[in-house]
């Protein structure tokens, strides 16, 4: 079966959007997407978000037929949920033929303890509420906003990390985190067999995360293999990763649930 060679006339909601990785799905969807298709960007950061819609929005953008919308939200919060919600459904239009949404946003947690330091379950609360709970709660919505119809495709990307499946000394909060959410995913893969479902990890990033990564860790070996990897180059671009999960999702043969790394491809 031949590649396609585009998203569809799709309605595209990527969390963390401003910056790092979710700014580079933002940037190859806009390429990626037919004329009539809406981005909706949502991000913490307002200011890197406007800048992210007016690179988007530039004229040539504006004349394929590309609309770009902007929350300014913590998916953390109900109240974020809510508003990514609203301005979806404000976007959409009976032209559309491609729902995707893509869970990118993500925190590291605090790398610098380990496991047994964490007895505030609050603190712990904090974490999986915004890294698992508005995953799960933000796809269900999107979900029941956009249900199953003739002609119609929903994709649902979770970005994942081979710490989804390895452990990590002093990453417990990060691990447990990515380790629930892909959970999560493969089983809505299972429950909803007309719905396509990705985890993808997109390997060694060069972003703030890694920087912080490498920084704070308080294991000294997992410390060190993170600074070697920067040292040697071995860090990639969010655009080369970014390219690749492009490539899974436009060949569209994996299987739904699957994890994919940026090596798979």
């Amino acid at each position: 079966m031949p590649c396609a060679t585009d998203l569809g006339r799709a309605l595209c909601v990527v969390t963390g959007a401003s910056r790092g990785f979710g700014r580079a799905v933002a940037q190859q969807a806009a390429r990626l997407v037919k004329p009539g298709s809406v981005l909706v960007l949502a991000a913490r950061s307002g200011d890197e978000l406007r800048a992210l819609q007016a690179e988007l929005s530039e004229p040539e953008a504006a004349a394929a037929g590309l609309k770009v919308e902007t929350v300014v939200a913590d998916v953390g919060q109900m109240e974020g949920l809510e508003s990514i919600i609203r301005t979806s459904k404000a976007a959409f239009s009976e032209h559309v033929d491609h729902v995707m949404l893509v869970n990118n946003a993500a925190s590291l947690g605090d790398v610098s303890r380990y496991a047994q330091s964490f007895t505030d379950m609050s603190e712990v609360d904090s974490y999986l509420s915004l890294n698992v709970s508005s995953s799960l709660c933000l796809t269900a919505r999107v979900l029941q906003a956009f249900p199953q119809r003739p002609g119609l495709r929903r994709t649902v990307i979770n970005i994942t990390s081979l710490c989804a499946l390895q452990p990590l000394c002093s990453w417990v909060l990060y691990c447990t985190g990515k380790a629930a959410r892909e959970m999560m995913f493969r089983v809505l893969a299972e429950e909803e067999p007309d719905l396509r479902v990705l985890n993808y990890s997109p390997g060694p990033l060069d972003t703030a995360m890694q920087m912080e990564a490498r920084s704070r860790t308080a294991d000294p070996n997992i410390k060190k293999s993170f600074s070697d990897m920067f040292a040697q180059g071995q860090l990639l671009t969010c655009e080369a990763s970014c390219t690749n999960m492009m490539k899974v999702l436009l060949e569209d043969s994996y299987t739904s649930g699957a994890h994919i790394d940026v090596y798979d491809v």
